[in-house]
């Protein structure tokens, strides 16, 4: 292929058109460009230190805060029953629960243990249940001295039925939870095939 005279010319002022432009990109350049930090006033400075003089000393008081939550979290969790397991933990409670009921003159019989619940994100649940016969002031007392135990029991289920009007005794059937560590409660794997 052949190119005319004209195709020529215009190759020619092409190519001498990207050499000056080379050069003048060339010697435009002076080295790297570098972004300059917004320089801010004094006034924006000073603002900045107030905020941040504030921000401190609001400190101390945060940390006092800290240091109750703390205290409280601690005197609570005193409850929570220290065992290695939570078959243990459930042995634990059937214990207190027997020996309270020595004190008010009965007999808890049995212990079935229930299942081990999650209770929130940091703590367990177990639970046993007992039945008993005794006196309602006999009771009424038990459920006082729960109450002032050390360990964080609850009933979760109560079933109370007459046993002898004449003497005034009931059947008890009681469900009592406590808290565990949740590192006691075993982790639930996915549905089995079996």
């Amino acid at each position: 292929m052949k190119l005319e005279k004209r195709d020529q010319r215009a190759l020619l002022l092409l190519a001498a058109a990207a050499v000056v432009m080379l050069l003048l990109k060339l010697s435009t350049r002076s080295g790297p460009e570098v972004a300059e930090a917004a320089t801010d006033s004094v006034e924006m400075a000073e603002k900045k230190l107030a905020r941040l003089r504030q921000l401190a000393a609001t400190v101390p008081g945060k940390e006092a805060l800290l240091k109750q939550a703390n205290e409280q979290l601690a005197a609570r969790e005193a409850g929570i029953i220290q065992a290695g397991t939570a078959q243990q933990a459930q042995a634990q409670l059937l214990q207190v629960i027997r020996e309270l009921g020595k004190k008010d003159s009965f007999d808890a019989r049995g212990g079935e243990f229930g299942p081990v619940s999650p209770l929130g994100a940091d703590y367990g649940e177990v639970s046993v249940a007992v039945s008993f016969e005794c006196g309602i002031d006999h009771f009424v007392n038990f459920l006082a001295a729960l109450t002032s135990e050390k360990a964080l029991l609850a009933s979760s289920e109560m079933r109370i039925s007459a046993a002898n009007p004449k003497e005034k005794t009931v059947t008890v059937r009681l469900t009592l939870s406590g808290v565990i560590p949740r590192h006691l409660v075993p982790e639930k794997k996915g549905p089995s095939l079996f």
